[in-house]
């Protein structure tokens, strides 16, 4: 009898483990951005979001500065050896300026761009011996991660969708086509509700009125969580914090975001 104890024990034990090693298996940290959060980072204006997951590390966009973000990641103690794939957003410096530093200490990775971006960028990813690939459609990048593809008519931008157990978790650059028009389309492509967006939402400039009716479109798409910064602008991170209460995530350059349950 004790012997079946004992084995019933060690049953319980191993199911806590293996629930607990699957609890935390998405983890996001804002690497560059305008907004401080930790103060031994360097802030800039731009942004960049590391995404580790249980088998790929992605860069999303590298800030406007090689310098800054590497310093970041050092201070991080985030090795750019382990990053497996770069994605860009869009064409605007303050999310690929950091490119060509990156690159110089990790070669090995596989680039995403829309391909709208312009030859010289194409380029730095060529001669650098890393692999490019140019997107318009949305694809998926790889287990449970996706491009929404090139979306916006001015400014093409593509925005980074993750797959998880609580919805999914999209990231955006700065989201020109609009961020109400971006989630639409994420939530659209993969038919599941939208558990985080983060990023930038680009309303710097825009007046209260047109933010809080932003806010309820986000709202009625179903949105949890929110966690606005780089060009969202401190009204807006205010109106969205009156809106969205704990659900607000206040965001700034080393800031981190655990995913529980993630697929």
């Amino acid at each position: 009898m004790r012997i079946y104890k004992v084995l019933y024990l060690l049953l319980i034990i191993s199911i806590s483990f293996i629930s607990f090693a699957v609890a935390e298996n998405l983890e996001l940290t804002v690497i560059y951005d305008n907004n401080p959060y930790n103060e031994k980072l360097e802030t800039r204006w731009g942004f960049s979001c590391l995404v580790e997951g249980p088998e790929t590390t992605i860069l999303f966009d590298v800030g406007g500065e090689g310098s800054v973000l590497l310093h970041n990641m050092e201070k991080l103690k985030i090795n750019p050896k382990e990053v497996d794939i770069i994605i860009l957003s869009h064409t605007h410096y303050d999310h690929i300026g950091g490119l060509s530093d990156f690159l110089k200490t990790n070669p090995k990775v596989t680039v995403y761009m829309p391909v709208s971006l312009p030859l010289n960028i194409k380029d730095i990813v060529k001669d650098a011996g890393a692999q490019l690939v140019e997107v318009h459609e949305p694809v998926k990048i790889c287990k449970d991660v996706y491009s929404t593809g090139e979306l916006g008519t001015f400014i093409k931008e593509e925005s980074l969708i993750i797959k998880t157990a609580k919805g999914l978790v999209i990231i955006t650059g700065c989201a020109h086509p609009g961020i109400v028009n971006v989630v639409e389309e994420a939530k659209n492509l993969l038919k599941t509700d939208v558990y985080l967006v983060l990023g930038g939402f680009h309303l710097c400039w825009m007046n209260p009125i047109k933010i809080n009716s932003i806010i309820k479109g986000l709202k009625v798409l179903g949105v949890m969580k929110v966690a606005p910064c780089h060009c969202s602008g401190d009204v807006a991170r205010n109106l969205f914090k009156k809106a969205y209460g704990k659900d607000f995530i206040l965001l700034g350059v080393g800031k981190k975001i655990k995913i529980t349950n993630a697929l």
